[in-house]
């Protein structure tokens, strides 16, 4: 009988025991610190000076502005500015199965500034002056080959007959594609005094944001017209890059120089690609 009792007892202090073990080491576990990695340090970005962004191959960069037909009597501006729909579709084919990739401004300006990696074979289609068959045809035509287009607005037209309407430049924009000034009405920044930069720069800027609700950071020269009295405007105004033609760019602001080519209407796709391959000589 002894025996049995002491036996129970010993059971009975084992468990007590135990249990007492299990809640201590709970206890201990919800005292231990838990131990959290700390976050990767952002890596500092370094923006490149006007050498290293002049060093940068060049990427290639079409300035489209009419896209319909024209007779063989139209005057030589016309035949200029103005590429037919058919060849239209064909160069953008012919880019395509070339191996290109579009890309945007905010791309090129990640690549010049911060040498970001860019697409294989990029290329830049461009739009100016805010054409109505710009969105009907263009983009349209764009859109079999997953390109995006840069669409340089001058705010004056916009809404008028044949001309781009706000709710095709918010389609544009929200389709990817990317919305940017052209001043309000295309007179040259080497003219500007006084109020003609709020008009010119300032003025278009608010009224685009204000249709994509996007910033609008980038700019084009119309006739691709620049000189060094407009730059710092333009940096004021607050864009980060801005658009001439084919001559040559500033040694000093290079992002406000950036080259385009204009496609003429008089060229084949065979000349067009051959064109933007010479143009571009060092192109990336």
């Amino acid at each position: 009988m002894k025996k049995t009792i002491f036996l129970a007892a010993l059971g009975l202090f084992l468990t007590l025991s135990c249990e007492q073990k299990k809640e201590t080491s709970i206890e201990n576990k919800a005292d231990t610190p838990k131990v959290i990695a700390s976050p990767k340090k952002a890596e500092k970005l370094v923006m490149a000076d006007a050498a290293a962004i002049l060093a940068r191959k060049e990427v290639p960069i079409l300035c489209y502005h009419n896209i319909k037909d024209f007779s063989a009597s139209a005057g030589e501006m016309t035949k200029t500015y103005t590429v037919k729909p058919a060849n239209f579709a064909e160069q953008m084919k012919a880019l395509a199965d070339a191996g290109y990739h579009s890309i945007l401004p905010n791309q090129l300006y990640d690549y010049l500034v911060y040498n970001k990696p860019l697409p294989v074979k990029p290329v830049m289609i461009t739009f100016d002056d805010t054409r109505g068959e710009q969105y009907s045809i263009g983009a349209a035509e764009m859109k079999k080959y997953n390109f995006k287009g840069v669409f340089f607005v001058m705010t004056v037209s916009i809404n008028r007959p044949n001309y781009l309407s706000k709710e095709e430049i918010k389609n544009l924009s929200d389709s990817g594609n990317s919305i940017a000034a052209h001043t309000w009405d295309h007179h040259m920044v080497t003219k500007y005094a006084g109020e003609d930069w709020n008009t010119q720069l300032v003025k278009p800027k608010a009224k685009l944001e204000d249709i994509i609700g996007k910033p609008i950071p980038y700019f084009a020269y119309p006739f691709g017209l620049w000189n060094k009295e407009a730059i710092p405007e333009i940096k004021k105004s607050g864009y980060q890059m801005a658009f001439i033609l084919s001559t040559k760019r500033d040694s000093i602001d290079p992002l406000y120089t950036v080259r385009r080519m204009i496609v003429s209407g008089n060229w084949s796709t065979d000349r067009m690609m051959k064109s933007m391959e010479a143009t571009f000589v060092n192109a990336k």
